[in-house]
């Protein structure tokens, strides 16, 4: 064992341009796999610090998950399962619930908080963002004491005045006498600024804070009593783990109610509750990456060591020639292996945590996630990282070997020669199944109509069809030469020495061709998953949109005082208030929207299928094909869901209709909607005109004049801001698949240059015999041009199985989109790296006199 491992590392030290390459693949795989390993343990345990209760100790909010719990008894067992998942909304706390606990021992203070949107407004009548362009929110005064924010000016507010935080002040110009119109939950209402306000620790980074009197903030919030939170703060020597354990056996009588009792670094979700969402969303993006970047990273790594290993047939020949056993070799070539893949581990698994921290920034800038969860990780994904490298050059190593060990010395001698020109039955026979198996997971795609149930379909249907070409690669090159021999043949000497070479080295051809084969179908389905499903969620909105008009906000949305004056400019017919929110339908997830029946059949039109939309009211409930189908329901069925905010509801099924990446998969009244959402105002008003006197845009403009932050657009307009908000959500999958595309990329030239530079004395062979630089540079120009247009037409063709597949399943109909500019890019930087890669190579390996290259090799 001893002498195998010297001898390896003999090898390794004559040999380093040889495992360059399987180096680099192993390094990437596990700095993607550290990377997206990171991203997995944020969204599970990543802090989510305070900012609103940094100095309340005890926070009690309502549980924000719905439950299912599930008895199976089998065998004379009985299992109980129980699970949750997050709702979309804030759950409130019942009215009476700060009472309950203003009585314990150990509470200096209870202080229920309320929280609602509301946003400033300029003199200029524009809505006004919180700090850096997040949110603003309104709260009662009694409630600044949980941060603690502090007066620096003027008074507490009292009827008809509020209280703006510094960072707000100093934006606007705003001091105690000045008025301010504020639009919340209800029509823009001016007020006297009482007094300017800030946290001790200093400005919140995170939202704006505007505080009324408790009486305005109890009206505007609109929850007749109810406390989004109640800040318990403590008596003097009371811990907070004491003081929590009081409110949890204060709160334990509730019969039916759910609480969250948080301390420490738990307050923050109570806080923040999209970035307790954005955890889930972490654990999903990563598991994505890490199990496509795992599976792709496999395929490379495999390649790259048989090229390397092809490379060193004489040299494994020429042991076997001496008495080397067939165990010998393979324990010879895996410890060489998992010399690299230590060494590669290491550095990669060390390189992964900045991407991951890139990715996560990114993120954060793209809204994907929120900046306050912050990124945690342990020694858990550097470990795992390394023993993926180690695990994948150990079995690459293996794999790629197991023939060429178990050759006859002979045999092996005569290989090294020459390529053998048969091709192996069990290779064959396995590349079929491979092959066949990638046409089963298209065939399944075909059947998900959900997104996350295809998405990871789809990548790995890519993955699973790259690996048939893999095995069955010196085939398809033997075939490709003899399609393109002809043609080839016009360029007299470059051609006709490229196509010998392909011919007689197919299974180097092939080396090439997977990686570049891989890079082509997984960039081009990346890019046109997205196009296909935003053409096709845009086409149906469009289709489906009947209004003339679309009136939407800048601000938190359009107040009902809007809609009511656009419903009396003359010549307006009909007007749709529309809100979206998220729903349960058990555990299970569907975006919703909530609709005001007037005008409803005239403005909107979803393709309904079975049932009608007339007369839908409050009671009533239309669902997609989709869901209906996931749902097992029909028109005049009952269906139980659970709104945004915890509550539950049982509606009749009115209606199924086919625009569902249009408009959502549940579709109810505005009015029951926006009871239960965190902000009531519509998204969007659609407006219908007719008549003589038909309205345009300057009177439904004039007739919301008094409204800030309102714009009247037309069907065209609205298209271009969908469009944009379908850019805007694909930029997140784009850069979460697009390390996976450049460690294929890196797959790529590495391959291509392993392949040329180990060509050295075959060029100084065609230069002995008469070849020039020149021709010899053709050859591997017509050589590179044959590999991308290899690659391009597998790559293309299984790009274009799985999208249409996905395109059957998501959108029902085989229409894949595919942007041609982009496409032609995708085809652009395949052929520049090919180039790169063999030209660049190529040109060293001719620098060189071909008598010094042959006799160094001697």
């Amino acid at each position: 064992m001893g002498l195998m491992l010297r001898y390896a590392i003999q090898t390794l030290r004559a040999r380093k341009g040889s495992f360059i390459g399987a180096f680099l693949a192993l390094f990437c795989a596990a700095a993607l796999v550290t990377a997206c390993g990171i991203l997995l343990e944020t969204g599970l345990r990543g802090t989510i610090n305070t900012e609103r209760y940094a100095a309340t100790p005890v926070v009690v909010g309502a549980d924000q998950n719905v439950h299912q719990t599930t008895v199976k008894h089998k065998k004379g067992k009985t299992k109980t399962k129980h699970k949750a998942k997050p709702l979309a909304e804030r759950v409130w706390l019942p009215a009476g619930t700060a009472e309950k606990l203003s009585s314990l021992p150990g509470a200096a203070r209870v202080v229920p908080e309320v929280t609602f949107p509301a946003y400033a407004v300029d003199s200029g009548g524009r809505i006004v963002e919180g700090v850096d362009g997040k949110k603003s929110y309104g709260h009662g005064w009694s409630s600044a004491a949980l941060t603690p924010f502090a007066l620096t000016d003027g008074k507490a507010p009292g009827a008809g005045e509020v209280v703006v935080d510094r960072e707000l002040a100093s934006r606007t110009g705003l001091k105690p006498g000045s008025e301010v119109v504020v639009q919340s939950t209800g029509a823009p209402t001016p007020y006297k600024v009482s007094g300017i306000a800030a946290p001790r620790s200093g400005d919140l980074g995170q939202q704006t804070s505007l505080f009324f009197s408790d009486a305005e903030a109890q009206k505007l919030s609109g929850r007749g009593g109810q406390a989004a939170v109640i800040g318990v703060l403590p008596k003097s020597g009371v811990s907070a783990g004491e003081l929590a354990s009081q409110v949890n056996k204060a709160l334990s009588n509730d019969d039916g109610i759910r609480y969250k009792v948080a301390t420490g670094g738990d307050r923050g979700p109570v806080e923040f509750l999209d970035a307790g969402a954005a955890r889930i969303k972490m654990v999903s993006m990563g598991g994505a990456m890490g199990g496509t970047s795992l599976l792709v990273a496999i395929l490379v790594v495999v390649g790259t060591f048989a090229l390397s290993i092809q490379q060193r047939h004489r040299e494994i020949a020429l042991l076997r020639a001496v008495a080397a056993t067939p165990k010998q070799v393979k324990q010879l070539i895996g410890r060489e292996a998992l010399i690299i893949g230590a060494l590669a581990g290491v550095l990669g698994s060390a390189m992964g945590l900045p991407i991951a921290y890139w990715l996560h920034g990114k993120f954060v800038d793209f809204k994907a996630i929120p900046e306050t969860l912050e990124m945690t990780y342990s020694v858990v994904p550097f470990f795992a990282a390394i023993a993926a490298a180690l695990l994948g050059a150990w079995s690459a190593a293996r794999i790629s070997a197991r023939r060429t060990a178990r050759i006859r010395p002979a045999e092996a001698l005569s290989e090294a020669a020459m390529e053998k020109r048969h091709f192996a039955w069990s290779r064959l026979l396995t590349g079929a199944l491979v092959l066949a198996g990638g046409i089963v997971l298209v065939v399944v795609l075909s059947f998900l109509r959900t997104e996350p149930a295809s998405q990871p379909v789809t990548f790995l249907c890519v993955v699973v069809l790259s690996v048939a070409v893999a095995v069955l690669g010196p085939v398809i090159s033997r075939i490709s030469v003899a399609l393109a021999g002809v043609p080839l043949r016009l360029s007299r000497v470059g051609g006709h020495l490229a196509t010998a070479n392909a011919k007689a080295n197919a299974k180097r051809m092939a080396s090439a061709v997977t990686p570049l084969t891989l890079l082509i179908g997984m960039a081009s389905t990346v890019l046109f998953v997205q196009t296909t499903m935003g053409d096709a969620s845009t086409a149906q909105a469009k289709a489906g949109n009947k209004a003339d008009w679309v009136v939407g906000s800048s601000g938190p949305g359009v107040p009902a005082g809007a809609t009511a004056a656009l419903r009396q400019v003359p010549g307006v017919t009909d007007v749709t208030e529309v809100v979206r929110t998220t729903v349960r339908v058990g555990l299970d997830k569907y975006p919703a929207q909530g609709l005001t029946p007037q005008g409803l059949t005239v403005n909107w039109d979803p393709d309904v299928s079975q049932g009608s939309i007339k007369g839908f009211g409050d009671k009533s409930v239309a669902l997609s094909d989709v869901s209906a189908d996931n749902l097992g329901k029909k028109p005049g069925d009952s269906l139980r869901l659970t709104l945004g905010d915890g509550t539950e509801v049982v509606l009749k099924v009115a209606a199924v209709y086919e625009r569902g990446l249009g408009f959502g998969d549940l579709t109810m009244s505005h009015t029951l909607v926006s009871k239960h959402v965190d902000n009531p105002l519509a998204s969007s008003v659609l407006v219908k005109t007719a008549g003589d006197g038909k309205a345009g845009r300057q009177q439904l403009t004039a007739a919301v004049k008094a409204f800030p932050g309102i714009a009247v657009l037309d069907r065209t307009e609205v298209d271009g801001l969908a469009a944009d908000v379908q850019q805007s959500n694909a930029e997140v999958n784009y850069l979460a698949m697009g390390l996976i595309i450049a460690f294929t990329a890196i797959a790529v030239v590495n391959t291509l240059a392993m392949s040329v530079s180990d060509r050295t004395r075959e060029f100084a062979l065609l230069r002995l015999v008469g070849t020039t630089r020149r021709q010899v540079m053709s050859m591997l120009r017509i050589e590179s041009a044959l590999v991308v247009l290899v690659a391009a037409v597998l790559g293309t063709g299984i790009a274009f199985a799985v999208l249409t597949a996905f395109s059957v399943g998501m959108t029902g109909a085989a229409q894949p989109s595919i942007d041609p500019v982009m496409y032609v890019g995708v085809l652009a930087l395949a052929a520049v790296l090919a180039a790169v890669a063999t030209m660049i190579p190529g040109r060293f390996a001719l620098s060189s006199r071909p008598a010094d290259v042959i006799g160094s090799r001697q």
